[in-house]
């Protein structure tokens, strides 16, 4: 009994068998909405499409360039991946309208001819699953764009969408990827550029792991990382146009025996090469090949880019000077011919005051000036942080407007200034300079000027030969002056203090030109009633905000004179007198104290000078706010026929004497 079970198990397992095989592999399909091909579609490696008349198209895909396709007939090529996919998509969702045996067609006198079958006008034979398949492509069938397509076993003919014809036909131009380098420019590891004997110049770019761009040939020297990338972006922009038949490539009359241009990019385990040689008969273009193929192409190379490539060794170099970071600089000398030498040394930051959150927002480091003469003890002052730092970011950005030499001798040297230069400004760094250093450091810029080129400074750095031509303007922004870093904040009254009376006294005549007092205290609210125009009020109001926080814009002299200010123009008497009256608080600073500013009229559309004998006496530009108040003050209330005749105190505050009372020091 076991074994009749057995024997009727074995049988009907080669039913099953049979019935799988014939179903899935030798019948044919006849009923609509079936798919053409068997699964074997998804797996496939290469395909070769024909026509009468026209060259074969081979792809392939290529797992030695990972896993690409590519073409490789009629020539070798990258090819476009959406022109494969939309090929490998059309031949995966193939599905027959209709279709029907060709054993069958003889019955009603019809041949493989009848359906343009017999010698088709396009045939597909690929390759997948280790096997080769060909299919047949023939005529339309008339109605309903659709067209034949013959099985790859020959046995029956579908009647599909015409789709698969557009697919399969796509001009070859379209199946050909147009981009000639193909590796991105974040992979970029070096770029090559070479010339033509007679120069025979051969440029070599490398990028290290900290993404800096550096020249290994010609010179050592950095590249400016914007420029260097920038021209790789336009080298992968640059596109195949038009191909050469092999029997029309004659490459001693293309130029490419002797490229006139060779241009290489390195990537990851990967380089490509464009050889460039003479112009086409197509403005613009340029006969090109790859190092790598044989096959001559035309593309269009921008006049710009070409340009760079020829002289890459100075277009793609950095023209920054100075290869620092403004944070960290730890202090800088300054040296001018004939004066002392100035110090600008950073302080570290104040410990967070007792109370402190943790959200509040952190004391900045400061600086001060130290000046060194010899033979006295060394004078120090406050500077500045915000024009110190105005002042590190302009040697950050110094940039070449001409490399002049990269090897100069001792007479180039002297006739440009070096001898003995203009500036020498040495910077002391906490690292060893940009970010791969990691030692502290120093760094030396020498400025120099020469008699027989005047409007042009020329520049070097210790521990490098190269020497740069760059603009003037340096020397002015590197004065050797410690008053040109001097704080600029002169006083700032403390939350306590209260403003309680300003007078503005014209000097010529002693003519009060206003006067306001509050006992309690000048703000913009007790001014509201006082006899005052719109436009004084508000300029009160911004006058007496720059007198809490008094800032100089600039310094013009560190002493005083009460008779005169010292202009760029010659000495110029005072034209005004303003005296504040501030309120402290009680305790030790309790009481009234007095302090007066002289000033000029103004004397350009931003420059008014202020003078006063606190602070240990200095003279500096006042800043545009206080000037734009002060001006409506002092001109435009007093020229305005609708104005008032003069402010007048505000109400409910007792006058001040007229006279100021005796100065005396916050």
């Amino acid at each position: 009994m076991r074994s009749k079970v057995t024997v009727v198990l074995l049988f009907l397992n080669v039913v099953l068998f049979a019935y799988i095989y014939y179903f899935e592999q030798v019948k044919p399909i006849d009923s609509a909405g079936k798919t053409v091909l068997g699964s074997e579609v998804a797996s496939i490696t290469a395909f070769t499409r024909s026509s009468p008349g026209a060259p074969d198209v081979r792809a392939e895909l290529d797992p030695n360039r990972g896993n690409t396709w590519w073409l490789t007939a009629p020539y070798e090529w990258p090819a476009n991946p959406n022109a494969i996919a939309r090929i490998l998509n059309e031949l995966q969702l193939l599905k027959a309208e209709t279709s029907f045996a060709v054993a069958d067609i003889g019955r009603s006198n019809q041949t493989l001819a009848s359906y343009g079958l017999e010698q088709p006008a396009l045939t597909l034979t690929f390759h997948a699953a280790g096997k080769d398949y060909t299919l047949r492509i023939g005529d339309d069938t008339g109605i309903g764009n659709r067209l034949y397509v013959l099985s790859p076993d020959g046995s029956r003919i579908h009647v599909v969408s015409r789709s698969l014809a557009e697919s399969l036909g796509l001009p070859l131009a379209d199946l050909r990827a147009e981009s000639i380098f193909t590796i991105p420019v974040f992979e970029v590891r070096s770029l090559n550029v070479q010339t033509p004997p007679p120069s025979n110049l051969k440029v070599r770019l490398r990028r290290d792991a900290a993404a800096r761009w550096s020249f290994e040939t010609p010179i050592l020297a950095r590249a400016g990382k914007s420029a260097v990338e920038v021209t790789i972006n336009s080298l992968n922009a640059l596109t195949a146009r038009n191909f050469l038949s092999s029997h029309d490539t004659d490459l001693e009359r293309s130029g490419l025996n002797a490229p006139a241009l060779r241009v290489t990019l390195e990537g990851n385990a990967r380089r490509e090469t464009l050889l460039l040689g003479s112009a086409s008969a197509t403005a613009g273009e340029y006969y090109a090949k790859t190092e790598d193929r044989a096959v001559v192409f035309t593309t269009a190379v921008p006049a710009s880019l070409l340009d760079v490539l020829r002289t890459a060794h100075e277009t793609l170099r950095d023209t920054r000077i100075l290869d620092f970071e403004p944070g960290t600089v730890t202090g800088l000398t300054i040296v001018a011919p004939g004066q002392p030498e100035l110090t600008l040394q950073k302080l570290e930051a104040a410990a967070p005051a007792a109370g402190a959150k943790p959200g509040d927002t952190p004391a900045r480091d400061g600086w001060q000036a130290v000046v060194r003469v010899s033979g006295q003890a060394p004078q120090t002052v406050a500077a500045d942080p915000g024009v110190v730092t105005d002042l590190l970011q302009k040697l950050h950005q110094l940039a070449a407007r001409k490399f002049l030499s990269d090897a100069p001798s001792l007479g180039e040297l002297e006739s440009w200034g070096f001898n003995r230069p203009d500036r020498e400004i040495t910077l002391r760094l906490s690292t060893g300079g940009g970010p791969r250093g990691t030692e502290p450091s120093t760094l030396t810029l020498r400025v120099g000027t020469s008699p027989d080129k005047p409007g042009e400074a020329f520049a070097v750095v210790t521990n490098a030969p190269f020497v740069y031509q760059i603009v003037p303007d340096l020397l002015d922004d590197t004065p050797s002056a410690a008053l040109a870093y001097r704080l600029r904040l002169l006083r700032e009254l403390p939350d306590g203090a209260r403003i309680t009376g300003l007078r503005l006294v014209e000097l010529a005549g002693g003519a009060e030109v206003f006067g306001v007092t509050n006992d309690t205290a000048l703000t913009p609210e007790s001014l509201s009633g006082a006899n005052l125009s719109p436009a004084a009020r508000q300029a009160l109001g911004a006058l007496l905000g720059q007198l809490r926080t008094l800032s100089a814009r600039r310094f013009t002299a560190e002493t005083f004179s009460a008779e005169q200010a010292d202009t760029a123009d010659g000495p110029r008497p005072w034209k005004y007198r303003l005296d504040l009256t501030v309120a402290f608080a009680g305790g030790n600073g309790g009481g009234n104290g007095t302090s007066s500013l002289f000033l000029t009229d103004r004397l350009g559309g931003s420059t008014l000078l202020a003078g006063t004998a606190d602070f240990g006496g200095v003279e500096f530009e006042v800043t545009q706010e206080m000037l734009d108040a002060l001006f409506t003050l002092t001109y435009a209330e007093r020229h305005d026929p609708g104005a008032p005749a003069g402010p007048a105190p505000a109400p409910a505050a007792p006058a001040t004497p007229a006279a100021p009372p005796p100065e005396t020091k916050p």
